[in-house]
Parts: C-alpha cells; sequence; structure tokens
C-alpha cells in the first residue's frame, strides 16, 4: 500500500511530502531559508528549520539519508567552515547523510544566501 501526506502546502508547493510504503516512511522536505544578514546567521536558522519540521513529523537529523544545499556566491574558502560548523553542531560528528552542496547565483529571493532541502527515512516500527 502506498500513501501520500502533504504537510504545510503553500502556493505551489508543500514543505513536506510524506509518502509511505510497507514499514517506511519518507519525508521528501522542501528547501528551508533562513533569516539574518550573513550566511552564518541565514544556515543556523535553515537547520532550525528543518529541525522543526522533522520532529513535526516525529523525526531526527538522524533520519536524514540526503541533503542538498544551495549557497550564493558560493567561496570554498570562507563559506565551506561555516557551513561544515553549523552543520556538525545540528548533526554531530558521524553518520552524516549522502550530501551535495551547489554555489548558485540567486535564489528565489535576493535576501536568501542559503537554501537545504532533505530527505529523511524512517522505520514505521521504530516509531
Amino acid at each position: 500500500m502506498f500513501k501520500k501526506e502533504y504537510l504545510h502546502p503553500n502556493e505551489g508547493f508543500s514543505q513536506v511530502v510524506i509518502t509511505e510504503t510497507g514499514e517506511t516512511k519518507t519525508l521528501h522536505i522542501s528547501g528551508q531559508i533562513g533569516e539574518g544578514n550573513d550566511l552564518e546567521t541565514q544556515t543556523i536558522a535553515t537547520f532550525k528549520k528543518l529541525e522543526k519540521l522533522l520532529k513535526e513529523c516525529n523525526s531526527s537529523f538522524k533520519d536524514v539519508v540526503k541533503m542538498n544545499t544551495y549557497i550564493v556566491n558560493f567561496n570554498p574558502e570562507t563559506d565551506l567552515p561555516i557551513f561544515r560548523k553549523v552543520r556538525k553542531d545540528f548533526l554531530g560528528t558521524e553518520n552524516y547523510p549522502a550530501s551535495t552542496l551547489v554555489g548558485v547565483t540567486v535564489l528565489g529571493n535576493r535576501n536568501w544566501l542559503i537554501e537545504i532541502e532533505a530527505t529523511a527515512v524512517i522505520d514505521k516500527k521504530a516509531n
């Protein structure tokens, strides 16, 4: 049996689409952004939003299997250490999800410096 649920639908997308098959629930989390004047502040806020959505779905970062990150005007020397520090604060130091980081020129709003989308897989028997 296959089930699909939409969490926090907006105009044109949902914040989370939850799919269930058998004993597995998969969370497809739309790109989250944060507010603030610099990359570190926005990255912290973005991870907090992801964490809130995961908790709302009875999940956590330990269930995340894939993350895609987009950073505006990405500079590996300055931006990567900031991103890695914040990610470590939220995800710990081991068992990181598969991950992609892409530098982009602009996101959906010119004030956004980072956007992160995630996929989490949950064993329904464990919850």
